[in-house]
């Protein structure tokens, strides 16, 4: 049981969002570590889920997620502060109890912006791939539990990532640092072992890239699920994080 004074901040993010780039800007945080969703390997494992370099990601990550949480979430940390990215639904089969020990916030994209970009690389995605409903979840029970959970919504943030950020920043009792604003283009020693199938455009990245509104029509395949999305999203954008 974490007892220390270190605060665990938990990203809980659905797919194809700004996670990285948000992980990224943490990252250049003095106070700050960071690690990139060390229940990867247990979600692969217990889910079949075909993703991108699975058996890798499973030959070498942890895939006892109790233990994962024992030793990364819980564990003494070496800065005052840790920044875990992670995905809602690699809480498959796990307690979530120890949420009651983290920080957690959430991170939303519109389901109409994201799921034609999840799509190129999970054919067939369903609701729980998304996340929406477990990001629902997962803020009502942390509200129950008295906790104060922040909601960013991608596009906001994109589109005043000072303002937003900084608004973060005081709902975690954190000072702003402008350089969380920053970082040199490339790879980062933290990025999981699936970077190159997902982080190609955060790499060359060096901040938060001006908001672009996608003009593609929609997939009518993707529609159904798109419906199933919207309520849920819709839910989370009430609580979003507004730019100034």
């Amino acid at each position: 049981m974490a007892s220390d004074k270190c605060l665990r901040i938990c990203l809980w993010s659905g797919p194809r969002n700004i996670s990285t780039a948000l992980m990224y800007a943490f990252a250049q945080r003095s106070d700050t570590g960071v690690v990139d969703e060390p229940l990867y390997g247990h979600y692969l494992k217990a889910s079949g889920a075909p993703h991108p370099g699975a058996a890798e990601v499973i030959a070498a990550m942890d895939t006892d997620g109790e233990r994962v949480v024992r030793e990364i979430f819980l564990a003494p940390c070496d800065k005052p502060v840790l920044f875990i990215k992670n995905m809602p639904h690699h809480l498959i089969n796990l307690d979530w109890a120890f949420l009651q020990q983290t920080t957690n916030v959430i991170l939303t994209r519109a389901p109409e912006e994201m799921l034609p970009s999840y799509a190129k690389n999970v054919p067939h995605p369903t609701l729980r791939d998304t996340s929406y409903d477990l990001q629902v979840e997962l803020l009502e029970k942390a509200t129950a539990w008295g906790q104060d959970v922040p909601v960013l919504e991608s596009r906001e943030l994109l589109l005043d990532p000072a303002g937003v950020l900084k608004a973060l920043c005081q709902r975690l009792s954190l000072p702003f640092e402008e350089q969380m604003l920053h970082w040199p283009a490339g790879a980062r020693p933290e990025d999981g072992l699936w970077a190159k199938y997902w982080y190609d455009s955060v790499h060359r990245s060096t901040g938060f890239a001006p908001y672009k509104a996608k003009t593609s029509p929609f997939p009518e395949d993707l529609k159904p699920l798109l419906a199933e999305c919207q309520p849920y999203y819709d839910k989370l954008a009430t609580y979003a994080i507004q730019k100034d």
